[in-house]
């Protein structure tokens, strides 16, 4: 694509109307922006990032009728919603526009004039079926209701018919010119499947498109006609070269138009590529790169909006956990083409697995290992050893794949392939087991090497995951004793083996914290102090027989071979152990009350039955993620281990 030769990179969010509470459908486009932002800057391209609130129109203009307000005090008084959950959600914006800035208008009006004095804007009336919420006339093919009016495919209201004096834009003098672009720039459009449906509505024919309204008198006036003000739509899309700078900041104009990236959700990609690319070829503008369609965010299968009653508030997730998991989540789940749907078990589901047991176990393990064994600074490490080469050949590898899918603005790919190296970096851990290195003084040289490979592998992980989570990328960079911030190392100049071994570093502290999903949608409210809460039931006496299960029954249970990789008592407890198990491909905590029968050290590089389905619990306020299966005599409990080197995860039977 044409953009990859550009020392630029300008990206843009559809502006959001004002009137409009944010949920998790509008973090969705302005996150994936963010992210191609920050990985172009660390690509060393010039950035440009814009969003913003589209402010005028019927429904903020009826709106603040019924509030007895005026249409600019309810803009003012709602755009912050906008704008504080963007810096919730840690986005890097260059410039946040609203239309109703008055360069913004000025900007507008002048573009109409060009257009009216070309012969491309003619006056004349239109008469048609118009949606209110939506603001828009619908297209011939609308359906219709069962009391004869059409329905607005977008929102599913009934629509008004509407007859006015207007202005309209001579579309139809582009449909070739606007093909003719399509076949010359096939990614105009992504992905393939929107630049076909984009192209099939052109071909099938363009008609004039009426852009003014005299019935609204909230938007930009008409110049030297006043009764009429500009369609809502052109106003909006003129954003995009009006706050950039056309003709109040040439410099920055010129150094960044065209735009590299047009994001916005499928439900406006005609607006943006048909109409837009139309006025732009009218008014003389180069048209941009590439306009990209993004699938929706769906819940219940239905896509997320006000009026459906089943949006979803991205605050319950940030307020909770901060926002690199829901930023994580959103981008790494579905390729932002297609549609996805929402479920709090799923965003759980990925953050426990991905975050916490792969990443998050990675660092603490790790970090963990470097005070223990070195007190915070590793020092000189041994030579390099043929798998330490091969771990670093593999971070080199994922780093090329990586780039190139943020390339290709393909951030789910991105993350798949760093997760894939996050699992070869834990294996790595586990094959060469640091903590049997560290009973041999003779081997101190080879430890030293084995936790720097490891955190070298946490460090280069962090910076190409820092444009999907900028702030654990920070704490993990801060954690490893690094004084620079990872989104202000560019990618040329990154080195696998610029870790510092002399570097101290600190003490891991939980990145990703795992989560239960009653305690989460509950929130803290829910649980009620200990003085408030119902007594507790006394327990039946014990049986003396067990119940008979089946063998259907007893195939539930899932047993596999876990691996002890660390071992350590649990604070305050006398009986209890934590310990991280390598169950083949993913780690987990276990609490044991095996404390009276072994120590810590005397069970690490042991196998043993692990139930690996068990509902996780909390124990001692320690989350325990599965059972270990033990012998009980006289109240301790004895271990029953495998002898011989059977892979962890293995089934049990």
């Amino acid at each position: 694509m044409e953009k990859k030769s550009k020392q630029t990179f300008f990206v843009t969010t559809p502006i959001y109307y004002v009137n409009d509470v944010p949920h998790i459908g509008h973090a969705y486009t302005t996150i994936i922006a963010d992210a191609l932002a920050r990985h172009n800057r660390l690509a060393g391209r010039e950035v440009f990032f814009l969003t913003g609130t589209d402010e005028h129109g019927q429904k903020i203009e009826k709106a603040a009728a019924e509030r007895g307000i005026t249409p600019i005090e309810l803009a003012d008084s709602v755009v912050t919603r906008t704008q504080n959950l963007w810096q919730a959600l840690d986005i890097s914006q260059d410039f946040f526009v609203r239309t109703t800035m008055p360069f913004h208008e000025k900007g507008v009006q002048e573009i109409f004039r060009r257009m009216l004095a070309k012969g491309d804007i003619y006056k004349g009336e239109y008469k048609g079926w118009y949606c209110v919420s939506d603001e828009a006339f619908l297209p011939d093919d609308a359906p219709i209701g069962k009391d004869g009016a059409k329905i607005c495919p977008d929102c599913g209201r009934a629509a008004v018919v509407l007859a006015e004096p207007t202005y309209f834009f001579r579309l139809s003098a582009y449909q070739q010119k606007l093909l003719d672009h399509f076949e010359a720039h096939p990614d105009f459009v992504r992905p393939p499947s929107r630049m076909n449906e984009v192209a099939s509505f052109v071909r099938g024919g363009l008609r004039d498109i009426s852009i003014t309204r005299t019935t609204v008198k909230w938007g930009v006036p008409v110049p030297d006609d006043p009764a009429h003000t500009i369609y809502v739509w052109f106003d909006a899309l003129h954003n995009y070269i009006t706050a950039l700078g056309w003709d109040w900041n040439r410099e920055r104009f010129e150094k960044f138009w065209p735009a590299s990236l047009h994001l916005m959700g499928k439900d406006i990609l005609r607006f943006h590529a048909v109409y837009w690319p139309a006025f732009l070829m009218a008014s003389g503008f180069a048209l941009p790169d590439c306009i990209f369609g993004h699938g929706w965010w769906l819940k219940d299968e239905a896509k997320m909006s006000k009026s459906l009653g089943n949006v979803l508030d991205p605050y319950l997730i940030i307020n909770t956990l901060g926002p690199d998991p829901l930023r994580y989540f959103l981008l790494r789940e579905i390729p932002i083409g297609l549609d996805g749907n929402f479920s709090h078990e799923g965003f759980i589901h990925r953050v426990n697995s991905d975050l916490a047991n792969d990443f998050g176990n990675l660092v603490h393990r790790t970090l963990n290992m470097v005070q223990q064994y070195f007190g915070g600074t590793i020092g000189e490490p041994a030579a390099e050893e043929a798998q330490d080469a091969a771990l670093r050949a593999a971070f080199e590898s994922a780093r090329t794949a990586v780039l190139a899918h943020y390339e290709d603005y393909a951030p789910a790919k991105a993350l798949e392939e760093l997760w894939a190296f996050i699992g070869l970096a834990n294996k790595y851990l586990a094959d060469n087991a640091p903590w049997k290195l560290a009973k041999d003084p003779a081997l101190r040289g080879r430890l030293a090497r084995v936790l720097w490979q490891a955190a070298a592998a946490i460090r280069g992980s962090s910076h190409l995951a820092a444009p999907v989570m900028p702030g654990s990328a920070r704490r993990i960079w801060d954690l490893l004793g690094e004084t620079r911030s990872p989104l202000d190392v560019l990618y040329a100049d990154f080195r696998f083996d610029d870790l510092d071994p002399a570097r101290p570093m600190k003490p891991p502290v939980p990145l990703f914290p795992r989560i239960d999903l009653k305690e989460f949608l509950a929130g803290p409210a829910a649980v009620p102090p200990a003085a408030e809460r119902p007594a507790e039931p006394k327990k039946p006496p014990k049986e003396t027989t067990m119940d008979i299960i089946t063998y259907e029954e007893f195939k539930k249970l899932d047993l596999r071979v876990g691996l002890v990789l660390k071992a350590e008592r649990v604070e305050g407890a006398t009986r209890l152990l934590k310990l991280q198990i390598d169950l083949g491909g993913e780690q987990r905590q276990i609490v044991a009350g095996v404390a009276e029968t072994y120590a810590p050290e005397d069970l690490v590089g042991k196998r043993f039955t692990v139930i690996a389905n068990l509902k996780p619990a909390v124990i001692r306020g320690v989350e325990s993620q599965g059972m270990l299966l033990a012998g009980i005599r006289d109240g301790k409990a004895f271990i029953p281990f495998f002898e011989g080197d059977i892979p962890a995860g293995s089934k049990v039977q």
